[in-house]
């Protein structure tokens, strides 16, 4: 334990010194650099970005899956935040109307934009297991399709073009559970043509 003595020095034993890997260091930046991207743009545009708008933005940076709007919910409530569904779904309304967040249609669940204050038309990748969300930032450009759609009469307002997968996390520990059946009782979980079967459950 460590105390402060009257004078404000600590006493006791020394903090153990803690190590921040190139990769949690580049998450950290990240998350900084999303939450001042939003404040920036808020401040621009005259949007009231509330201390609970900022943070449930945190709380999806600080995540690489998507989150249900309970699971929002729950941390709110844990920090005091709000402890009624409107609360989460307004906060994640005004973050996915100002490009802040968006839906994933697929998990009905949420992510932080990995492309904040740049201008894009996303597209997902996410793992049908865990729920990790990939995103990538596609041209504003019309593409064939939204061509076609004009041609026809159609103005697009909205395109969500969303690949469910199996990440490489999941995979592997998919593989390493049947390369264990395999050797321990020489059964296969897969499906008899060199694919593995994954399963959410």
């Amino acid at each position: 334990m460590r105390t402060l003595s009257p004078d404000g020095a600590a006493s006791g034993p020394p903090m153990p010194e803690q190590t921040v890997g190139p990769a949690e260091h580049a998450r950290r930046a990240h998350i900084q650099n999303a939450l001042a991207e939003a404040k920036r743009k808020c401040q621009m545009s005259g949007l009231r970005l509330t201390p609970a708008r900022l943070r449930v933005l945190e709380i999806l940076l600080e995540e690489p899956r998507a989150l249900g709007a309970y699971e929002v919910l729950e941390r709110m409530k844990a920090e005091g935040l709000g402890a009624q569904p409107p609360a989460a779904y307004r906060a994640l309304d005004f973050l996915i109307t100002n490009g802040f967040a968006h839906r994933i249609e697929g998990l009905n669940a949420y992510v932080a934009c990995a492309f904040p204050g740049q201008p894009h038309s996303p597209a997902f990748v996410y793992c049908g297991i865990c729920g990790k969300v990939g995103e990538t930032a596609r041209p504003l450009d019309p593409d064939p399709f939204g061509l076609a759609a004009e041609h026809e009469g159609f103005h697009i307002e909205a395109t969500v073009i969303e690949a469910r997968a199996v990440c490489s996390e999941c995979r592997d520990k998919a593989e390493a559970n049947e390369s264990t059946l395999v050797n321990g009782n020489g059964q296969s979980n897969g499906n008899g043509n060199g694919r593995t079967m994954f399963s959410s459950s």
